[in-house]
């Protein structure tokens, strides 16, 4: 439902963002609706209700004609970008889903929660494919690899584990990547299939997911990671702790080269637009 833009919107609220195309920004809110902005202006495009409870997560398909959120309701929903219409309400959880993350072709979706599920789904049908089980505790995130063939989920279990999704392979088959020492809040594949991790032990890590082996681990956090991008060039690794810090990272050197301030509150999340041109990040402030 479209509520319509309001007088006065209650920006603390706002927890997570996605992107589409660097033209529109998403933001999930703890007040149950999706809000649309237009990044060069500011303006605020629509406000969608629907959720009975806080969204969680919310994200554009690569396709840009569909976004999903999340919420505390226990659901997923499936939106039309060009009329912010809700298409699909998808059901299966049984506590909060916590992330949701496309696929490249945009036909399948991926969802995690505090049931210790991962779910795939079709797209187009709303119909539940795989229920992958293995985590011990809330899957906090995920992410497709750039081929579709695998998919990174963080739990609070303190491990990452990559699903390998082909045809022909059982089920349950993943891989586990360990090291941290913490919950992981965040994943996120590079455009070449490297896999960056961030966890409440104030690092993040970087991967290559075919091997399991760590190739790199940044430290200079001083709360827990939140959320993690690369730039398109990937010569970039942007995160944002649970501070008013935003940190920009040399993926060749494993260095800091750029400590961002200037947030009001806490930075709860961060992306670069598709072009590496500019890169955002959401507060509740």
């Amino acid at each position: 439902m479209n509520i319509g833009v309001p007088g006065k919107l209650a920006v603390g609220r706002v927890k997570y963002f996605g992107r589409h195309r660097g033209e529109t920004l998403l933001t999930a809110s703890d007040d149950g609706c999706v809000y649309g902005w237009e990044t060069q202006s500011g303006r605020l495009l629509w406000k969608l209700g629907g959720h009975t409870g806080p969204v969680k997560f919310c994200r554009f398909s690569p396709d840009g004609c569909l976004f999903a959120s999340t919420s505390c309701d226990c659901t997923i929903r499936l939106w039309d970008v060009a009329r912010a219409k809700c298409l699909q309400v998808l059901k299966g959880h049984q506590r909060s889903v916590e992330t949701v993350s496309f696929s490249p072709d945009s036909r399948q979706l991926a969802s995690g929660g505090w049931d210790k599920r991962v779910m795939l789904w079709e797209v187009q049908s709303g119909q539940m494919l795989r229920l992958l089980l293995g985590h011990g505790d809330s899957v906090q995130s995920s992410d497709f690899s750039p081929s579709a063939d695998c998919l990174a989920t963080g739990s609070w279990d303190s491990t990452v584990r990559i699903w390998d999704l082909r045809d022909g392979t059982p089920k349950a088959f993943h891989r586990k990547l360990e090291g941290h020492s913490g919950n992981i809040s965040c994943v996120c594949y590079s455009a070449s299939g490297l896999l960056a991790s961030g966890s409440w032990d104030k690092t993040i890590r970087i991967w290559k997911p075919q091997t399991a082996s760590l190739l790199v681990q940044l430290k200079g956090h001083v709360t827990w990671v939140k959320s993690l991008a690369f730039s398109p060039n990937e010569l970039w690794l942007v995160s944002a702790g649970y501070s008013r810090l935003v940190k920009v990272w040399d993926c060749n050197t494993g260095k800091c080269i750029e400590t961002l301030k200037g947030i009001l509150d806490v930075a709860h999340s961060c992306a670069f637009t598709p072009d590496g041109k500019l890169l955002v990040s959401g507060a509740a402030d």
